[in-house]
């Protein structure tokens, strides 16, 4: 039996495959997310596209390496006819970073002489002109991006900061090819081969100059960039006929089981979402940094508090306060480190006592969250927001997921997300009377 797998994409960060996936699900293809590399016995079947997201962004390149080989090989050995390898629009990666190994690491797995490499997301404005990347009129390196605590964008040459990373010699497709179209642009890549180029960027200002790029990799076994420019490889199956235009589900079936939100240190964004919820009734627990740090709030102590008030529809359990109620001073990141560590050991809990269906909002942790839980793949559901979808497990057990980034502007969003979910009615609007939840109640 022929695999229906027509796109195999690997991302470098968790939030980039769920932007990809989503993308992808709502132009009609049947779409599988996978967290971190693949497991050995994970089947596919019935997928046209699978977006694997890696968190190997910030990592040394060596490691980055091994995880987005053993990442493609999983989806080659799937029967993956194409292959996209995706990264940040800002080439988030610094003169010793990953994108230049690990594409170079991929041309030479998948034997493919030559790629593009074009991280353009024009509608966030985003551009690359001359090998250069912009954001609104200003070259990157001018921006708040020079001083990234991670990867720092001092200089905005593109060729420049890949040929540093990587033995491949690096060109450009500058944009008026680009402009005079497909074949135009497959006559510079074979002209390019031939003068022993391996990785060319590619020029882009609009979205047509996306779509122009993706026809013209059709047929070319690896393209690397944006998640924007899946949309032109997309429409390459659409044109041959292998994938229809289908009509986006506003339901999506869940598995019976009782609803939680967990949500970690957040955004100002989240912090609202939270308030709202509380307000409208919702049962909410508030973790403190500083008594998780002490033992004094512990999962367990959690897991029988949000058991006894589950009864009635979806229950919070929320972060408060920041890095500056962390005993010792320890910052930002051991309040997120703790507070990940007992929402990840919270969720196996109540998993285990007939929860089924999770908001998980919490950026860092939610892939550990995920991973406790025992899920590394889920199909692309409904859209509850833009960017946001809920999701089911493919494998392990039987759950629904809705995996928030925390920057969605959406005060409701905690609130309505339940009612798209087929099953018993779990909005919280159940919660406007009787048992209410105190802003921080806290656990005997």
């Amino acid at each position: 039996m022929t695999n229906s797998i027509l796109l195999g994409a690997i991302t470098d960060d968790l939030a980039g495959a769920t932007e990809l996936a989503l993308a992808l699900a709502r132009q009609g293809m049947k779409t599988v997310q996978v967290m971190g590399v693949p497991p050995e016995d994970i089947s596919f079947d019935g997928a046209q596209a699978v977006v694997i997201g890696l968190t190997s962004r910030a990592i040394p390149a060596d490691e980055a390496v091994a995880m987005a080989l053993a990442s493609v090989m999983a989806l080659r050995q799937a029967g993956a006819e194409q292959f996209l390898f995706t990264y940040g629009a800002t080439f988030d990666s610094t003169s010793a970073g990953n994108i230049g190994p690990v594409a170079e690491a991929l041309l030479d797995f998948l034997e493919v002489p030559i790629a593009i490499a074009c991280p353009a997301s024009p509608a966030t404005g985003l551009t690359v002109y001359q090998g250069h990347l912009f954001l609104g009129s200003a070259l990157l390196s001018d921006t708040a991006m020079r001083k990234h605590p991670l990867t720092p964008m001092a200089d905005a040459n593109l060729v420049r900061v890949l040929q540093a990373q990587t033995t491949a010699r690096v060109g450009l497709i500058p944009l008026d090819i680009i402009s005079a179209g497909p074949e135009a642009v497959r006559a510079v890549l074979f002209r390019a081969q031939q003068a022993g180029f391996r990785l060319m960027i590619a020029d882009a200002v609009r979205d047509a100059d996306l779509r122009v790029l993706g026809d013209a990799m059709a047929g070319i076994r690896l393209v690397t960039g944006g998640s924007e420019i899946a949309m032109g490889l997309l429409e390459n199956f659409r044109r041959q006929g292998r994938i229809g235009i289908t009509i986006e589900s506003e339901r999506m079936a869940a598995p019976k089981g009782k609803a939680i939100v967990l949500a970690g240190l957040g955004s100002p964004a989240l912090r609202e979402q939270v308030q709202a919820a509380i307000d409208a009734g919702m049962p909410a627990l508030q973790i403190m940094p500083a008594e998780v740090a002490s033992g004094a709030q512990a999962a367990a102590d959690v897991a029988n508090w949000v058991l006894r008030h589950a009864s009635k529809g979806p229950v919070l359990v929320y972060s408060g306060d920041g890095p500056e109620a962390v005993p010792d001073k320890r910052g930002a990141e051991t309040a997120g480190v703790l507070i990940g560590q007992l929402l990840a050991n919270l969720a196996v809990i109540l998993r285990d006592n007939g929860f089924s269906r999770f908001i998980i909002a919490d950026g860092e942790a939610s892939s550990a969250i995920v991973a406790a839980l025992g899920v590394h793949a889920f199909t692309i559901g409904p859209e509850i927001a833009p960017g946001l979808a809920w999701t089911r497990s493919l494998v392990g057990p039987d759950l629904a997921l809705a995996l928030l980034p925390g920057d969605i502007v959406a005060p409701d969003l905690l609130l309505k997300a339940w009612d798209i979910l087929d099953g018993p009615d779990l909005s919280a609007a159940q919660h406007s009377t009787g048992d209410t939840g105190l802003l921080r109640e806290r656990t005997a």
